[in-house]
Formats: C-alpha cells, structure tokens, sequence
C-alpha cells in the first residue's frame, strides 16, 4: 500500500540507498529548480534510476518491472491507446499495461505522484493500479507502445494498416490508374506528410536503408539499423502506387516507367544538414518495390581513428597512404564498409599541396577539396574510361570505386607504377585473396608484385550498448572453441538508448596484410592465396579477421555471437 506520508528521499534513507547527509545535500541542489529528488540523486552519481524503482517496490510493497523482462510490453489494439492518450503518458511518465472492469494497471517511474495518480484516475474512470519502473525503461516502452500514434496525427487513421490488416487483392485494380491520377495522389498533402514521417524517422532511428516491399495483401516497411532488417509498422496497402510515386518524384524517376528498375537520387535538409539519398525501384509480381539509401556524413566515419583499427593495423595503413606512390586495396563483401574506410583514408591525406581525383558508383559522400565524379556507363562513362582520362589530369592520388574487370586493373597498376598513389576495392573474402583476384583477372604477377603496397580486408560488427551490455563468464568448452583469453566477456540485453536490441552503432575488424619482400617475391610467382596468407602471417605478423574481431569482443565492445555471425572461425 502506499504510504501517504512518505516521499522518495525518505524511502530512499529506510532502504540504505543514501544517508540523511547526502539526502540533504541533495535537496540543496535541488532547491531552486523544477528537478525531482530522484532526479538530482542520479545526477549526482548517488544511486541510479533501478535503485529507485527498487527500493520504491520493496518499500511501498508493489510490483517491480523492466523492458527485459517483458512486463512493459503493453498490448495494443486493446484500446488503451485512447484510455490514456499519448501526450498524457508521456508528460507524466505513465504507461497503461491492462484494464480489468474498473481497474487500470499503469507502469509508472513515481508512484508517488498522487497528483498524477488522481488526475489519471479521473480522465480513466478507473482505480489506479501502479506498477514501478526505470525511467529509461519506461520511456523507451513508452515510445515503442505509442510509436504509430506519429504517423496516425500527421496523416489520419485511415492512411495506416491496422495490425492484422489484410485488404483485398487488387487484382492490379492500381495499374489501371491513369498517370494523372496517380501524379494527383502522390502530391496530396497526406501522401507526402507520409513519406516524409517514414524517411525522419529512419533518420532518427539511425537506419542506413528503407525498404518499402508490397505483398499480396499489405505493405512491408523496414529499416536497416546497424546492418539488420526490422518491421516497422506499414502504411495501408491502398497507398502502396501514391507512396512509390511520390518516391520516384523525389528522385526524378519516370512513375509511368512500372516494368523495368529504376534508379535516382535526391537531397533534404533535416535540421541543418543536407542529408542525401539513392532510391532503387525494381518491379515485383505484386507492384513495385523502392529501397532508399540514407547517405548521412557522420564526422565521426572520416576519422581513421574512429573505424576501429588497432594499433599496428593502424600504423600500417597510415604509412601506406601516406605514401608517394603505390596501389592500397580494401577488400570485402558489400556493405562491409570499404568505401567509408577509403573516405577516411582521404579525408586524412587531402591538402592544397594534393591533386586527389575519386570516380566512383555511386558518388556516396562529398568532400571538400577532392574532385568526384559519377560514372555514366550509358554514355560510355565507365571506370577504366574515367580512370584514362584521370591520367591527363596530373593527380597525385586517384580513388577508383572498384576494380571489376581487366582493363581497369591494368590502368590501375600502371597508374600506380608511374608514380601515382591509387585506391581502390575488389570483392574477395580476406586480404591474400585480393592479389590473387588481380591475377585472375589479367594483371601480370610481376607488375602486381611491384605496385601493391597494401590490402585491409574488413568487415563490420554490431558495436554493444555500452549502457547495457551484460558481463558473464565464458564456458571451458566456449574458451578452447574460440580462443578466448579474457576472464569476462559482454553480451547484448536491451535498453530505450539501444531500442531494446542491445546494440547501437557499429565498428570494423580488420585484416591488414602489409609487404614484405617475401611475400612480393610469392606474388610474383603467383602463387596461390594460402601461401601469401602464412607468409603475411610469419613475415608481416598480419592477424586474420577472425583475430581482430576476437580482440573486440575481449574487450567489451562486441559480442561473440555477433562476431560469430559476420566472420568465419579460423585459427592460424
């Protein structure tokens, strides 16, 4: 029962949280603000915010919740959206989790706010029930409970699926539209509100891709946070030809074009900062799917200091770009984040004193004092075209997006040859592989040997919420299984700041295979990738990918599932 008479300091002193001196301190500080004691407390590194809703349910004998354990899960569709509005819930850190007759049970972070329990009483109707949480834990429910509420403000309930929502297959009924009135609907104020709310909140959501997928009956909208797909609540499926066309009008696609891919691209600004986007559109047996890439120049990714490098992988790298000639290559899947490597390695090297000439597919980032240009292969504007006529340029350095085929690698090793320092990517699975592919293409080995300074295989790890990532103590057989050295590893939980995914951003693992004049006198006797991988490893000390990511995960910023799940167990 709660006991009137009581405040949170008091309870906090009876549950030996705080003594009465830091109690007072504390209400000296908070005199004079709007603050609550509690908040104030945390603020001064007394206790945190689960000490307080700990000690609230032990003192005041009423339930104990958090996101982890589910019990903040509140149902929807059961109508409490509309019991408790959300603008209410949100002021007042409140949460409605079930109704039962005339009995409302409430997850709140003060249940001794009897104010706000009175005025929720009344705007309800019913006997207030609460049940204690973190703050952060409340307010991350809170936002994922009422998240749909964004949308159904800005653009009217009819405009969104209800869950469970399956409409009538159209049988094509949108095909038949008339590009006027399709052209119409895609300029209607509610349509473009729509695309705009989907697009900010990915931003806000740190999605790096929106995809917008039509099914028989419904939408599939996802984002991709930190390399991983995750369903959003959809628009209605009557939408489906507005949104897209609204989409393909951004880009400056052509909307009566449903047959064939499409691609474009267009810009906003969003709170100050131009923020770029590609858009893909590709015909599916149920209408047309787009995927909009979020191109954001974070600061942070063009620092090399930032990637996740070690410390000799880092020394390596930087020796080679810095150097006056020769040809440095990043190698991996896609998305493992080679070209944002080469544009930290640029971002570092360029000066006034330096003619650095990019062609890439797509022009992904712009940087200042660095000439880029867009291959147009429709106008014969290839890489191995672009590349030739860089040549006539006098560059200093030259960033080739990819190396795909003969004649660009050819003009790229003899760039590099002549005096010129060149970047660029190919597709292989690890380091060794990558001067084996050049050979495979039609590089002579000898030229190869000679121009080669550097290959980084890399690729990206979901980085841990450092707010909440739980220690534990591997197994024997975990230890023996993967090599694990350290006494405690992290593994993901779930907090608001990390949307209750545990992870929250991400961070490369890197094999940085250097030259050694052993390892040059192998390439150019072609031999094959296992050989050049045990003598990068004996000569040039290189650590595999599976090395550098285990380093990680020692110390605390990965997972050792995640590492599992992104690169293949080896042991040299």
């Amino acid at each position: 029962m709660l006991k009137l008479g009581d405040k949170v300091g008091q309870l906090l002193v009876k549950g030996g949280l705080v003594t009465e001196e830091q109690l007072a301190k504390a209400l000296e500080v908070q005199r004079g603000t709007t603050k609550r004691i509690g908040e104030v407390l945390v603020e001064l590194g007394l206790i945190t915010e689960v000490d307080i809703a700990t000690v609230l349910s032990k003192q005041l004998g009423i339930p104990y919740a958090t996101r982890s354990s589910g019990l903040l899960n509140a149902p929807k569709g059961e109508g409490l959206e509309e019991l408790v509005p959300e603008e209410f819930s949100r002021q007042h850190l409140v949460l409605p989790l079930s109704r039962t007759l005339h009995s409302l049970t409430i997850a709140c972070a003060n249940p001794l706010d009897l104010l706000t329990m009175d005025n929720l009483s009344r705007l309800t109707g019913c006997e207030i029930n609460p049940v204690v949480a973190p703050k952060a834990d409340l307010e991350a429910a809170i936002a994922v409970f009422y998240g749909d509420t964004m949308l159904k403000d800005a653009i009217g309930q009819s405009y969104l699926a209800e869950p469970g929502e399956e409409r009538p297959a159209t049988d094509g009924q949108e095909d038949v539209l008339s590009l006027d009135r399709l052209k119409e609907a895609a300029e209607e104020a509610p349509v473009i509100r729509l695309v705009d709310l989907i697009i900010h909140q990915a931003i806000k959501e740190r999605a790096s891709d929106i995809h917008i997928e039509p099914g028989k009956n419904k939408i599939n909208l996802r984002y991709r946070i930190d390399g991983v797909l995750y369903e959003i609540s959809p628009p209605a499926k009557h939408l489906h030809a507005a949104i897209i066309s609204r989409i393909k009008i951004l880009a400056k696609l052509d909307i009566a074009e449903k047959r064939l891919p499409q691609d474009g691209a267009f810009m906003m600004m969003l709170e100050g900062r131009a923020i770029d986007f590609r858009v893909s559109s590709i015909p599916t047996i149920y209408g047309e799917k787009v995927v909009i890439r979020i191109l954001q120049q974070a600061p942070e990714l063009l620092d090399l200091g930032q990637l996740g490098f070690e410390d000799r992988e880092m020394e390596l790298f930087r020796q080679a770009i810095q150097m006056p000639y020769g040809l440095v290559l990043l190698t991996g899947p896609t998305g493992s984040g080679k070209t944002t490597t080469l544009y930290a390695a640029l971002n570092e090297i360029k000066s006034a004193t330096k003619n650095i000439v990019t062609i890439e597919d797509p022009v992904e980032y712009r940087l200042d004092g660095i000439n880029q240009v867009q291959i147009k292969p429709s106008i014969g504007l290839t890489f191995a075209g672009g590349l030739r006529a860089f040549l006539r340029q006098d560059p200093d350095v030259i960033m080739v997006g990819e190396i795909r085929d003969k004649e660009t690698a050819e003009i790229g090793v003899q760039a590099a040859l002549t005096g010129h320092l060149v970047f660029s990517t190919v597709h292989t699975n690890d380091a060794p592989s990558a001067a084996t592919r050049l050979i495979d293409i039609g590089v002579p080995p000898y030229l190869l040997a000679s121009t080669l300074s550097l290959v980084v295989a890399q690729r990206l790890l979901r980085r841990l919420c450092q707010e909440c990532r739980e220690a534990y103590e591997p197994l024997p057989a975990i230890r023996e299984r993967f090599g694990v050295k350290a006494e405690l590893l992290y593994k993901a939980k779930g907090c608001g700041p990390c949307t209750n995914t545990g992870y929250r951003g991400r961070l490369g693992a890197y094999e940085v295979m250097g030259m050694s004049r052993q390892l040059r006198d192998l390439i150019a006797k072609g031999e094959p990738a296992h050989v050049l991988r045990d003598a990068a490893v004996r000569h040039s000390g290189m650590s595999s990918l599976w090395d550098s990511g285990l380093k990680k995960v020692e110390q605390g910023l990965t997972s050792l599932e995640e590492l599992e799940s992104v690169v293949l167990l080896s042991r040299d």
